[in-house]
């Protein structure tokens, strides 16, 4: 379903980097060093990273690592990449996607620390919103599905009647492992098989229903 849409909901969970907020200058910075500090390809580094936890994608890279030096390498990076907000801007539409959630239940599920995440969407200009699932809400990394479990359940709505806003391959897996419907934003996104598919969230609209059901237009 890449064309236009509408679906039904009765909360939207909204990844960060990527689908709210365009980080990759400074994920490519970052990473990029990352690879030539321990002699790997920076271009297929880059499409592990996107969507993870920092210590996960470590793991995939570097299979044989042990998970202490990874967590530690991890802590290094998250404060370098709060740090650095050089070219971090929203995708476009999220101010007024974000201002049309106001009154509707919505969460932030990111695997940014509450740190990174703080920075990125005030970088951005953009408004938290009161639910986040962070870091340090969860114990496995997207694609594993708690991230998004914990969002529905921290507002209430059953994981079905959730729709998932994702660019990356781990977060789109993570939706469709929650049970959920998934937006993909952005060219990276459509490569990965999302419910439905909009360049950015300019091609989104949502209004409210009666009996506190959500209508997402899509495209």
């Amino acid at each position: 379903m890449t064309a236009t849409a509408v679906l039904t909901a009765r909360a939207l969970l909204l990844d960060m980097d990527g689908t709210l907020v365009n980080s990759d200058a400074v994920v490519e910075r970052i990473w990029r060093r990352w690879a030539e500090r321990h002699g790997l390809d920076s271009d297929e580094i880059m499409k592990v990273v996107h969507g993870r936890q920092g210590y996960a994608s470590m793991a995939l890279l570097l299979p044989g690592r042990p998970m202490e030096q990874n967590y530690a390498d991890n802590a290094r990076m998250l404060a370098e990449e709060t740090a650095d907000m050089e070219g971090v801007v929203a995708v476009p539409g999220a101010p007024e996607f974000l201002a049309s959630l106001r009154g509707l239940p919505h969460a932030l599920v990111t695997s940014a620390d509450v740190a990174l995440s703080t920075a990125r969407m005030a970088a951005a200009g953009l408004d938290l919103p009161d639910v986040r699932v962070t870091a340090e809400s969860v114990g496995a990394s997207k694609p594993d599905p708690e991230g998004f479990l914990k969002g529905a359940a921290e507002l209430g709505v059953a994981p079905a009647d959730c729709v998932v806003f994702e660019d990356s391959a781990a977060g789109i897996e993570a939706g469709r492992a929650a049970g959920m419907r998934v937006v993909g934003v952005g060219a990276r996104a459509g490569f990965h098989g999302p419910d439905a598919l909009v360049e950015d969230l300019r091609q989104v609209r949502v209004e409210a229903m009666e009996g506190g059901a959500i209508r997402v237009y899509v495209g």
